[in-house]
């Protein structure tokens, strides 16, 4: 099978997962607790471009797919686009195929950010926004103090050092977190810290979806034209400085904007896992780790596996919504027990 998906060209296998991507998000307009037709989800969308009246369609079904649906649908595209995206980075950067986006601890800091925004009262300022801001401030600390810390280390150590940091980094995190909500001892408090913490999009706000989304579009095309570094990382240190590339410089940078990613991913949608660990793990087993064909469709994928997951877990159980976190970790660890008896192949560049 492996070898059959490898002759179809990688255009129109882009082009398919943009196509279905589309189409999932149009589904994910009509699924729901609230039933709505097909004309209802049109109109409503007419009646946003200014192309019908108001008055046409009726207001409480406008909500329920411009309010609610809409930002939520986009969202849950943005997180798996995003967190895939980051997974591919960190799994060049640490050299390791079943990384994690948030391997160096980047999770935990924002655990610690929100802990600290709900039992200290830290970004009160923020109102509504204040767990998601601390959230987003204290991953991209961690980003900045896991590459703080990988600049002292040594070219053959490096990816080691760059992965004990990061457990390091995430075990003080988690401690501090877990020090604070007990003494903090409020039970509002570690409810809604645990809530935050399963991973949701169904508080998505359509202004910092589209921030979200911007960034996700000029990281997508920014690593587009990395790909070649990005493979050469799989080669490791030494090769590339026979090539006269100098790959800690890129490291940093990478690590920089991967903290930015997940910092805005986790402002919105809290913490959700292993999408960036096993959608480009599956797409690597059948497209090889050139990464001029693994990026662009493995991102592709991931958003199209989220929006998906998104329907189910909002379909899957009448009357309950469960949360995006939940479901891939539900989904997600079983699938990676089975690739990781199943794995066998090195990084390398097919």
């Amino acid at each position: 099978m492996q070898e059959k998906i490898k002759k179809y060209k990688i255009k129109y296998i882009i082009v398919f997962l943009a196509a279905f991507l589309l189409i999932a998000m149009f589904c994910g307009l009509k699924l729901g607790f609230i039933k709505v037709d097909w004309l209802m989800m049109a109109s409503a969308l007419l009646v946003k471009l200014g192309l019908l009246p108001v008055e046409t369609v009726n207001a409480d079904i406008i909500d329920v797919i411009l309010q609610l649906r809409l930002p939520r649908i986009l969202l849950a595209a943005c997180v798996g686009m995003g967190l895939t995206m980051s997974g591919i980075i960190m799994q060049a950067v640490v050299k390791n195929p079943l990384a994690d986006p948030y391997i160096l601890g980047v999770s935990s800091g924002a655990s610690l950010g929100a802990t600290s925004a709900i039992f200290l009262g830290l970004g009160y300022f923020f109102g509504a926004q204040a767990i998601g801001v601390c959230a987003f401030v204290g991953a991209f600390a961690v980003s900045l103090l896991v590459t703080f810390i990988a600049d002292f280390s040594s070219s053959k150590a490096a990816n080691n050092n760059l992965l004990l940091s990061g457990m390091a980094v995430s075990a003080v995190c988690s401690s501090i977190s877990s020090l604070i909500a007990y003494f903090g001892s409020s039970k509002e408090g570690m409810e809604a810290i645990t809530y935050w913490l399963m991973g949701n999009v169904a508080n998505a706000r359509i202004e910092n979806v589209i921030i979200l989304f911007g960034i996700i579009i000029f990281l997508f095309w920014y690593f587009l034209t990395q790909t070649r570094i990005l493979n050469l990382m799989l080669v490791g240190r030494d090769a590339a400085m026979t090539l006269g590339v100098d790959l800690r410089h890129y490291i940093k940078r990478y690590l920089l904007l991967n903290g930015l990613l997940v910092g805005f991913i986790v402002f919105n949608a809290g913490a959700i896992g292993f999408i960036g660990l096993i959608i480009p793990h599956v797409v690597r087993l059948l497209f090889g780790a050139n990464h001029k064909k693994l990026f662009p469709v493995a991102v592709l994928f991931g958003g199209c596996i989220a929006v998906v997951m998104d329907i189910l877990s909002r379909t899957i159980i009448f009357g309950i919504d469960i949360p995006l976190g939940v479901i891939f970790a539900l989904l997600g660890a079983p699938c990676f027990i089975y690739l990781l008896l199943k794995q066998n192949y090195r990084p390398g560049v097919n």
